[in-house]
């Protein structure tokens, strides 16, 4: 029977996996400030995905990166602050707002598109420390994506 008063037990699967999410984007934040990468760490696909279609809604956005349409709306304001993408009114829908990049967010995006081929390698060291925890995490998803816990709890 597993020791519950053991915080790193298997049990904690979400816990260890949300530390080691903060752990990534505090030191990004640090790569990306010396670099003067303004764009918020958890926002990079954000961008990269509205780069990709050019205009977009949330809903949209949403859907394109597998996250819920608040957690996308969440992320705007901060976006919209620090004037890496427009807002408009959608002429087909008022009460939908179409973004877009500014000129200052597509800089930025080049900026985070060259970061990422370097810290490729670095995590590809990293992996080669560890193991490959990209593929562990995508191939985790996928199956809990095609048999959640729920499914795998019979008997619990």
């Amino acid at each position: 029977m597993p020791d519950s008063s053991d915080l790193n037990d298997i049990s904690f699967l979400g816990r260890l996996s949300e530390m080691l999410s903060m752990r990534i984007e505090e030191q990004t934040r640090e790569l990306f400030d010396a670099l003067g990468i303004v764009v918020p760490v958890r926002s990079c696909s954000f961008l990269t995905a509205l780069g990709q279609v050019g205009e977009a809604s949330a809903a949209q956005l949403a859907r394109m990166l597998g996250h819920s349409h608040q957690l996308v709306v969440q992320k705007v304001p901060a976006l919209l602050r620090l004037g890496l993408i427009t807002a408009r009114a959608d002429p087909a829908d008022a009460r939908r707002k179409l973004f877009r990049l500014t000129d200052k967010g597509r800089a930025q995006l080049a900026s985070v598109d060259a970061y990422s081929i370097g810290i490729s390698e670095v995590y590809r060291k990293l992996f080669d420390e560890v193991g490959d925890t990209h593929r562990i995490i995508v191939d985790t998803l996928a199956a809990l994506e095609e048999r959640p816990l729920s499914q795998r709890a019979a008997g619990i």
